[in-house]
């Protein structure tokens, strides 16, 4: 397949569906497995090294962006309503229904240091949790703004706005005005909690590279070779800058996956960049239609396939409970909830197939 006549940029869309297929792994460990599972075992240690795949999905956002029709500012902030709207939809229907149905175990309740059954505070905590649909969301408000100063100045901009994100980020970074309300739209840009998975700042500096690369992409002509070879390149040098910052104070800028420091963030951005040009290589070395159109369907179905495997595996607790499971019985469950992940996605498509005609 020729992938520069292609509509789409098919190792964009390989690379983001294999990450989207591999999600429901990562969640059913973190859902199920002991805490030996999760940082001792061969499962969990393999999964936290792959399974750095946020910026996958980022870096996939901002190039995407940068070639839609849909990035006026007004359509932006319109699509970026309706994601924070989907992703507190979402928690809504993996926590609070789960909970009147009885299926959340009592150890889920404890692990957030409260009492069984949740108050009323408990329950709106639990659906104003940012995941990465809120975060997602927040970025395309600021999207089309960014998009407009580019196409007014040049394809610099999304860089320069990165390293003032990085350069802000731990004086911000948890700082709230102690109003009520407003405190939890500061968490949404720089939380410091657990009640805020994927802040804006830093996590936003994975969709502006993403464009930058968009918009350079354009000003090649399109010329996929030249691109993900600049991907690779540029990939090795971040991630062995940040692989050398984390070396030299982990603490500082590992922190945690969530909340990332300078040097975590610059590695976790060569190690995703890399990913790209693997697909480039595959879509290009190999013929295998039928297993790339797979991974193009996981692409296309990323948001209603990432809301349908969190809403069944927190409901599955009521089944098989809450991190008591070792390594092989978390590997049978992956199996379980990827498959049945494809299989709602696959009857939702057949539903709404049906509906249309």
């Amino acid at each position: 397949m020729d992938t520069k006549k292609s509509k789409r940029i098919l190792e964009i869309d390989l690379t983001r569906g294999i990450s989207c297929f591999l999600i429901p792994m990562a969640h059913t460990l973190l859902i199920y497995g002991t805490t030996y599972t999760q940082q001792n075992s061969w499962l969990g240690l393999s999964v936290h090294f792959f399974g750095k795949w946020a910026g996958i999905f980022l870096l996939a956002m901002g190039f995407s962006y940068t070639l839609s029709k849909n990035n006026t500012i007004l359509k932006s902030i319109i699509r970026g309503f309706l994601l924070l709207a989907a992703g507190y939809f979402m928690n809504f229907l993996k926590f609070i229904v789960p909970l009147f149905l009885g299926l959340i175990p009592n150890n889920f309740i404890e692990a957030y240091g409260w009492t069984s059954p949740p108050s009323f505070d408990n329950m709106v905590y639990m659906v104003l949790t940012g995941d990465i649909l809120q975060f997602a969301g927040m970025c395309l408000l600021f999207m089309g703004i960014i998009h407009k100063l580019v196409s007014l100045t040049n394809k610099w901009i999304p860089i320069i706005v990165t390293i003032i994100l990085l350069s802000l980020v731990e004086f911000v970074r948890g700082y709230r005005p102690g109003i009520t309300g407003l405190d939890y739209i500061f968490d949404l840009l720089w939380g410091a909690e657990w009640n805020i998975y994927f802040a804006v700042f830093p996590w936003f500096g994975f969709i502006l590279v993403g464009m930058f690369f968009g918009y350079w992409y354009s000003e090649i002509d399109k010329n996929n070779a030249i691109i993900f070879k600049k991907m690779l390149q540029i990939g090795l040098v971040t991630v062995l800058t940040g692989g050398a910052l984390c070396y030299y104070d982990y603490e500082f800028h590992m922190r945690d996956y969530f909340h990332l420091g300078i040097g975590g963030f610059i590695y976790l951005l060569g190690f995703n960049l890399m990913a790209f040009w693997l697909s480039f290589y595959w879509v290009k070395k190999f013929n295998f239609h039928k297993i790339l159109a797979f991974f193009y369907y996981c692409s296309k179905k990323i948001t209603t396939m990432y809301i349908i495997q969190w809403v069944v595996i927190c409901w599955g607790m009521g089944v098989f409970g809450y991190h008591n499971k070792e390594a092989g019985s978390v590997l049978l469950l992956m199996l379980f909830y990827t498959l049945l992940t494809l299989g709602i996605q696959r009857l939702l498509d057949l539903l709404i197939t049906k509906i249309k005609s």
